[in-house]
C-alpha cells in the first residue's frame, strides 16, 4: 500500500531561518505555496477563495519591515487556510518555530466554549493553578467566541466548521513566545477568576501534554476501552496486541480514536489493528491523484488537473498468527479524528464490525506531500482524493457515525462520558459472534 506522506528533501544551510527575512525572500514562499497548492493540491476545484487576488493581497501586506517575521508567519497562515485543505500546513524554519509559542495548557472546544483539560506543571502553573474543567471566558478581555472567531480561525484549514473550531479552541493561546496573557476562568464551581499564563512551549518543543499513542483500561462488565491517539507510532500495533492478549476474552472493545489527530501516517498501522477484529476480509477506501498535462490547459479543459491517476480499493485481510477477537466491537470517533483513523474508520463500517458512535470526523484524510520552499520554509498539502469503494468521497465532508452523540457540557462537567456510554450499552445488547 501507498505511504500517506512523501517528503521532496532538499539541502539548505544550517544558519537558514536566522536572519530575518527579506521582502524577497517573503514574496519568494508565498509564491511557492502559490503555485505549489495550484499544481499539487487534489481538492483544487473546492477551493472557493480567488487564489490570484489573495496572493497579491498577502505580498503587498508583508512587504515592509515593519512586519515581523512571526506576523508574516501567520499572516501566511491565512494565506494557506483558504485551501480549506485539512492537512495543509505551513512549516516554517525552526528558528522561526522557536518564536511561536503556546502555554502548557491543553484546552478541548465543547459546545464551542473553550474549556482547560490539563496541565503540565511548572513554577508558573502552580500559581496559576488552572483548575480542570475551567472555562476560558475571555482572554486580554476578548470575549473567548471572538477571540476564537477573529484572531485564531482564519489561520486553521479544515473541511468541515466542527473540526476547524475544535483545532482554533486548542490553539487559541498560541503566539509570540514568552508574551503574557490574562485569561478569565469560570472553574467547574461557577465561581469567575483571572489567571496569568506565558507563552512557554514553543512550536520546536515535544508538546508535553502528549498522551501516549495507545492506552487500555479495563470498563465494568470485563469489556476494555482501548483510547488510540496516533496510528502513527511506530509500537502502537504491538501495544494493541499486549492489551488484547494471545487469547482474548474480553467481553467488547471500544475502540476510541476521539483524539486520534494527524494526518494520514499511520494507514498501515490502523489496518493491522482492524485485522485482529475480523473474520473476512475488508475492503479499504479508494484514491486517486492529479497528473499535470498542460494539453489539458484550453478552453475547452481550463483546468490542468483534469487527468487522474487512480488506485482501487485495496484488501485487509485477517491477520494470521494472532486469535482474532470475537466479540462485540464499537467505535468512537469525533471532529478530532482525522488522517488515518478516518481510513480505519471507512474499512471497520465496511467489514460491518460494529457502529461508529459519537461525533462526524473531521474530513481529513489522504496523502500528503512535504515541498519545499525558500529559505527552508516548507509546504504541507493534501495530493490525493479518498472515496469509499462505490466512489464516494468522504474526505470533504467526514465519516459520520451510525450513532450520534452530541458532547454537552453538563454532561462533562458531570463526569459523563455520553458516547462511551452509548458503547457500553451497545456492548452489553449486541450479538456475540
Amino acid at each position: 500500500m501507498l505511504s500517506r506522506t512523501l517528503v521532496l528533501v532538499a539541502w539548505f544551510p544550517a544558519v537558514i531561518g536566522a536572519q530575518q527575512l527579506t521582502p524577497v525572500d517573503r514574496q519568494l514562499v508565498a509564491a511557492g505555496v502559490w503555485s505549489e497548492s495550484r499544481y499539487n493540491y487534489a481538492y483544487w476545484d473546492a477551493v472557493r477563495a480567488d487564489w490570484d487576488s489573495a496572493f497579491a493581497t498577502v505580498v503587498t501586506e508583508t512587504a515592509g519591515r515593519t512586519v515581523s517575521d512571526v506576523q508574516y508567519f501567520r499572516r501566511m497562515r491565512r494565506f494557506v487556510a483558504l485551501l480549506a485543505d485539512p492537512q495543509a500546513d505551513l512549516v516554517p524554519p525552526p528558528a522561526l518555530a522557536a518564536r511561536v509559542a503556546r502555554p502548557p495548557l491543553a484546552l478541548r472546544s465543547i459546545e464551542r466554549r473553550p474549556f482547560i483539560i490539563d496541565y503540565a506543571p511548572n513554577d508558573e502553573m502552580r500559581i496559576a493553578r488552572p483548575e480542570p474543567l475551567a472555562e476560558i471566558l475571555a482572554i486580554q478581555g476578548v470575549p473567548a467566541e471572538q477571540w476564537i472567531r477573529d484572531s485564531v480561525l482564519p489561520e486553521i484549514p479544515g473541511a468541515t466548521y466542527a473540526s476547524r473550531w475544535e483545532r482554533a479552541a486548542r490553539r487559541m493561546l498560541e503566539g509570540e513566545k514568552g508574551t503574557a496573557l490574562h485569561p478569565l476562568l469560570r472553574l467547574p464551581g461557577g465561581e469567575q477568576r483571572g489567571a496569568s499564563v506565558t507563552r512557554s512551549v514553543s512550536l520546536t518543543t515535544r508538546w508535553p501534554l502528549d498522551p501516549p499513542a495507545l492506552d487500555v483500561d479495563t470498563l465494568p462488565g470485563g469489556a476494555i476501552w482501548v483510547r488510540v491517539s496516533s496510528l502513527a507510532d511506530a509500537d502502537v500495533v504491538q501495544a494493541f496486541d499486549r492489551a488484547l492478549g494471545d487469547a482474548p476474552r474480553a467481553g467488547g472493545i471500544v475502540l476510541d480514536l476521539r483524539e486520534a489527530s494527524g494526518t494520514g501516517t499511520g494507514r498501515e498501522n490502523g489496518y493491522a489493528i482492524l485485522a485482529r477484529l475480523i473474520e473476512r476480509p475488508v475492503l479499504t477506501s479508494r484514491w486517486r491523484t492529479p497528473q499535470y498535462r498542460p494539453a489539458y490547459r484550453g478552453t475547452d479543459a481550463p483546468d490542468s488537473n483534469g487527468a487522474w491517476l487512480a488506485a482501487p480499493s485495496d484488501t485487509i485481510p485477517p491477520r494470521q498468527g494472532r486469535t482474532r477477537f470475537a466479540g462485540p466491537v464499537a467505535m468512537l470517533s469525533s471532529p478530532q479524528t482525522a488522517g488515518a483513523a478516518e481510513d480505519l474508520l471507512v474499512a471497520f463500517r465496511n467489514g460491518s464490525r460494529g457502529p461508529i458512535i459519537g461525533e462526524t470526523s473531521a474530513g481529513s484524510t489522504g496523502q500528503t506531500l512535504l515541498l519545499p520552499l525558500r529559505r527552508g520554509w516548507q509546504l504541507r498539502v493534501t495530493v490525493t482524493r479518498d472515496a469509499l469503494p462505490d466512489g464516494t468521497e468522504f474526505a470533504r465532508t467526514g465519516v459520520a457515525p451510525e450513532v450520534p452523540v452530541t458532547v454537552r457540557v453538563d454532561d462533562v462537567l458531570a463526569g459523563r462520558d455520553a458516547a462511551l456510554d452509548r458503547a457500553r450499552e451497545y456492548l452489553k445488547t449486541a450479538p456475540r459472534r
